[in-house]
């Protein structure tokens, strides 16, 4: 059976790796992207022969064009794309400034057009899932506008790309709530208590939780979801 080429953007650790993790137990060549976390994506793709640690900035277009040029030129194709690599810089509205407001929307809103723009070319068909969130929908934070505003413009993006490449090419996205990240575990306790609260499950996601959400996307089996925004939050309220 022919391996399926999977790209993960920032995949080097949290749901990043968690998704990377499902594709490579299941057989798929994956490349697992990175930035500035190169020990934590060789130390994933140590684990696994089908597993390339593959370096990218995706808020600049330069390097994700290399990035897929050189998954061309090493497999020819590629089959499914996952847009996970995403920032957040939560602060006070009036502490925001353009520089970073623009850095959010370059990594995690422009970067994902762009990956699928260049890997577009080299994909006869397959299925592209974008990592969004609830913030992108009903879940608002205005210390996380910037954030927010990503996440909604990518949930766009999904619908449009949809039925731009249909029917060969599959576009969705899941919008997960709270997960147990790293990030979110620095969280204060209390904060954390009262999110929980407001959770029909009263607890955040495992990020195995959402990269099963994911691969099932990816798999024939949701051969006929497509421009649909997959909301995985334990009934946040």
């Amino acid at each position: 059976m022919l391996k399926r080429i999977v790209l993960v953007t920032g995949a080097s650790r949290g749901l990043g790796a968690s998704i990377a993790d499902i594709f490579l137990e299941n057989g798929d060549i994956v490349y697992v992207n990175y930035n500035h976390s190169k020990e934590e994506a060789l130390n994933l793709c140590n684990k696994y022969n089908d597993a390339i640690p593959i370096k990218c900035d995706v808020s600049n277009e330069l390097e994700i064009k290399e990035m897929i040029e050189k998954i061309k030129g090493k497999q020819g194709r590629l089959d499914i794309i996952v847009n996970n690599a995403g920032i957040a810089k939560d602060s006070l509205v009036e502490d925001k400034t353009l520089e970073s407001f623009n850095e959010i929307l370059k990594t995690n809103l422009i970067g994902p057009f762009l990956v699928c723009k260049y890997g577009r070319k080299i994909m006869d068909k397959g299925c592209i899932i974008n990592i969004s969130s609830t913030n992108g929908i009903d879940t608002y934070y205005p210390y996380s506008l910037d954030y927010d505003a990503s996440k909604a413009g990518l949930i766009s993006l999904t619908h449009n790309l949809a039925r731009e490449y249909a029917p060969n090419i599959r576009v969705n996205a899941v919008a997960p709530g709270w997960i147990n990240t790293d990030m979110n575990k620095e969280l204060d306790e209390e904060y954390i208590k009262e999110e929980c609260e407001s959770i029909l499950l009263n607890r955040f996601a495992e990020p195995e939780e959402i990269a099963k959400v994911v691969f099932f996307l990816a798999s024939d089996d949701a051969s006929y979801i497509n421009g649909s925004i997959i909301r995985v939050d334990g009934g946040l309220k």
